[in-house]
């Protein structure tokens, strides 16, 4: 059994104390929830100050980024070796780090060995652009960037990471897929090509979520999926009972 997982990713929002304000929000309403995991990924300046309070909580901690190197002349950069003083988790080549800093396939490659390697939990993200999905390559593109994303990394470790399915047309825009839809790209697209690398075994035990303008609506459509296994949440994670609601409809 997969134990679903929902990730709230705040992008570039809150200061610190805004920050501590959300935390303290979520808190009562998120521990009441059991049977999956919960981890909230707030940006670098809050980090000491949510992982304070989340301590003891049983909720987990992620980053939205980090460089593949351990150290080094890298200004503005954060090693996997930093954050795993504070961390459990670190989102991976979100579409946002794609299209507007540069990343590549090959970039998340590195940086999701990094991760493994200081024993932190990569949510490496995939999807296609809304020109690639009315092209009909859908297909191409996430199959690419899970094969290329992952190549290289031990069987052993793969069995760590979780998989965000993310339709670059959906994130932000109002505009979700479909639970259907997203269960079969998932299955055909995501899990599919995971097994090709790793095995059968690896490709069932592994956690593919899905984000795109996840709400407390329709949290529910895509969690009674099959292939989906939780959430990669933006904009509701910043609202406490968007979020709440999310979380609940994963725990049923």
């Amino acid at each position: 059994m997969r134990v679903p997982l929902v990730a709230g990713n705040w992008k570039m929002n809150k200061t610190v104390e805004g920050a501590r304000e959300l935390v303290n929000g979520l808190l009562p309403r998120l521990q009441a929830v059991q049977g999956i995991e919960i981890v909230l990924c707030p940006p670098f300046p809050s980090l000491l100050a949510v992982h304070t309070l989340l301590k003891g909580t049983g909720i987990g901690l992620g980053a939205q980024n980090l460089h593949w190197e351990p150290s080094g002349a890298y200004t503005g950069e954060v090693s996997a070796e930093m954050l795993k003083e504070l961390c459990g988790y670190v989102i991976i080549g979100h579409s946002e780090r794609r299209a507007y800093f540069g990343e590549t396939d090959e970039t998340v490659n590195k940086k999701t060995k990094a991760a493994l390697a200081n024993g932190l939990i990569p949510i490496v993200c995939v999807g296609e652009t809304l020109a690639e999905n009315e092209a009909g390559q859908t297909e191409a593109v996430v199959t690419r960037q899970v094969m290329e994303g992952l190549k290289g990394i031990e069987a052993d470790q793969a069995g760590k990471i979780v998989i965000a399915y993310e339709p670059v047309w959906a994130i932000g825009t109002g505009k979700a897929a479909t639970g259907i839809g997203a269960n079969q790209v998932i299955g055909d697209y995501v899990r599919r090509p995971v097994a090709s690398l790793f095995g059968d075994k690896v490709a069932e035990g592994m956690r593919i979520l899905y984000g795109g303008s996840v709400n407390g609506t329709n949290a529910a459509l895509f969690f009674s999926q099959p292939e989906i296994d939780g959430a990669l949440v933006g904009g509701a994670s910043l609202k406490v009972d968007d979020f709440s609601a999310i979380v609940q409809a994963a725990a049923k």
